[in-house]
């Protein structure tokens, strides 16, 4: 009986000591939160409005379910979120639609692999948090050689409407004339499930987008597309955030912590996407 009891006795003191960590867990990531200063808008709201293209894997997509959305993004957005204290509400909105709708209030702020520029600066406000260059591919069977924006005169290039990809696309297609060769026939696409399909279908010979997701697109199509060439013109991805908004200095504190506790390198590994690590985050980066 005195073993029972006792036996019963230090179940009861492991519980204890669970239930005491636990409670600690809550109350440091409470703690997190609360040295966070958020503006008193969205701490009444309790919730933060994202808006996706969740056309770009692995970075948002949707899920086998239809509806839910999944990614690099999508995990890094919730993470942040929760250091702030507040709940992720994430909206499916074209990409060349998302900064007018930020600009309108539709949505708090966007995670959508924008590559920061200063163009874009200077309407938004952008926390870094990713790098990535951008790919070229193509049909693994009888596709062009693509090493260089160069190698595009005279092709067709399906491309995202409103992307870095679309603009040097567009770039490109004026060089090329200028310098006496057959334009870029340059295709713009709602996304990039879009753009691929025009590839896959003929319509066009060439895609790009930023290297993890021509990268993915490349392992998911089973053999049908290959890259072509190496990735050219790193640069960081931006959290985009409305102009005085109040929301920049959170948000970079937020990513911060989020990296500090070691969730942002479990989200990157979880997606095969190391290799965009960034160490130093920062409000408004762009160099070009």
């Amino acid at each position: 009986m005195i073993r029972v009891l006792r036996g019963f006795a230090s179940l009861r003191c492991g519980l204890a000591a669970l239930s005491a960590i636990a409670i600690g867990m809550t109350l440091a990531s409470s703690a997190a939160a609360a040295t966070i200063a958020l503006p008193a808008k969205y701490k009444q709201q309790g919730e933060l409005t994202f808006a996706f293209n969740a056309a770009y894997a692995p970075m948002e997509f949707i899920a086998n379910d239809g509806k839910t959305m999944i990614g690099l993004d999508i995990d890094l957005a919730n993470a942040i979120a929760k250091k702030l204290g507040v709940k992720a509400k994430f909206v499916q909105a074209g990409f060349d639609t998302i900064i007018p709708g930020l600009q309108s209030d539709r949505y708090d702020l966007s995670m959508s692999s924008f590559t920061i520029t200063k163009k874009r600066e200077e309407v938004m406000d952008f926390v870094s948090y990713f790098t990535a260059g951008t790919s070229f591919y193509v049909k693994a069977k009888g596709g062009p050689a693509v090493a260089s924006l160069g190698d595009l005169c005279g092709l067709s290039v399906a491309v995202t409407k409103g992307t870095i990809q679309s603009e040097d696309a567009t770039k490109q297609n004026q060089e090329c004339k200028a310098a006496g060769k057959k334009g870029v026939d340059v295709q713009f696409y709602p996304d990039q499930n879009a753009a691929s399909l025009a590839m896959d279908s003929g319509r066009a010979q060439v895609c790009m987008a930023d290297s993890p997701v021509a990268a993915w697109i490349v392992k998911e199509s089973r053999g049908k597309f290959k890259l072509s060439g190496v990735p050219y013109n790193s640069a960081p991805y931006g959290i985009v955030i409305p102009k005085n908004s109040g929301l920049a200095e959170p948000v970079l504190q937020a990513v911060k912590a989020v990296m500090a506790d070691g969730e942002y390198t479990k989200i990157l590994k979880k997606w095969g996407a190391e290799q965009g690590a960034i160490t130093t985050p920062e409000i408004n980066p762009a160099v070009q």
